[in-house]
């Protein structure tokens, strides 16, 4: 794994160590409901929009965007839902990325649509510290322990997305019983994009799906800056995309995300 993302999950740990022992967090799934991401993605289908998750993101490795408090997480995700997004998710890695638990539990208060915590989920005990409808597990960090995590998750009251990259993680991917599965277009190792990523695995989800009976939601992360290349994810199989840094780096974050969501091609 590159050092960057190494050094992301050494933060983690500490993070999570200073959770100390904190066994009886209060249970969150009571009274708590979850927003229906699939049919928020089959309702922008069938209007023939984009189905785009936009990211609340201040920072990436090597890279600051913009300071954002909760009361700014907020607005920029309110433009997201008024431009037409299926759902917003926002960062709550504290270090690299600057992202907070106070943007995610801000955003979740002011939009309608599904939520979905991005972090470096690595302890069980992180599912416990915030309300988000989706959350993010990575299958290249949690190898073998995917599987469980996915489970709790669900017990939860959370909707696992699962991200991948190889063909290694997607089978760890496929025998867990996660509906989402994200191909991150980023690779670990090197940092470097390449969109031909979910070009090869999105087919394979696809194959798996008809020879099991089963319908995984594919979405394709990073690397997307324009229609051109939506369209080229969308027609290697994925049901959606999710953007972020392209939204953070434009003087509008509606316009864009308004651009990103009627960039045709879906049909």
């Amino acid at each position: 794994m590159h050092d960057s993302i190494l050094h992301i999950l050494n933060t983690t740990k500490t993070r999570v160590q200073a959770l100390g022992s904190q066994t009886c967090l209060e249970d969150l799934s009571r009274g708590f409901e979850r927003r229906d991401f699939f049919s928020a993605v089959a309702d922008a289908k069938n209007d023939g929009r984009v189905p785009v998750i936009a990211e609340v993101k201040p920072a990436s490795p090597g890279r600051t965007f913009r300071e954002i408090s909760p009361a700014t997480a907020a607005r920029l995700a309110w433009e997201m839902e008024e431009a037409g997004a299926v759902a917003v998710s926002v960062l709550t890695e504290p270090g690299v990325f600057r992202g907070s638990l106070e943007n995610l539990d801000a955003v979740r208060r002011t939009i309608c649509l599904p939520v979905l915590r991005k972090d470096f989920i690595i302890d069980r005990v992180q599912l416990e510290e915030a309300k988000s409808d989706l959350v993010l597990l990575i299958a290249g960090i949690l190898g073998e322990e995917l599987e469980a995590f996915v489970e709790l998750a669900l017990e939860k009251g959370l909707e696992p997305l699962v991200e991948v990259h190889n063909r290694k993680e997607l089978d760890f991917a496929l025998k867990t019983g996660a509906r989402i599965i994200g191909i991150n277009n980023r690779d670990f190792e090197t940092l470097k994009i390449s969109l031909a990523t979910t070009e090869g695995l999105a087919p394979v989800i696809r194959e798996y799906d008809l020879d099991h009976g089963t319908n995984h939601l594919i979405i394709s992360e990073s690397g997307m800056n324009g229609a051109g290349d939506v369209r080229r994810v969308i027609q290697a199989g994925a049901d959606a995309v999710l953007i972020g840094s392209v939204l953070m780096e434009s003087a509008s974050v509606f316009d864009k995300t308004k651009e990103f969501v009627q960039s045709a091609g879906w049909r």
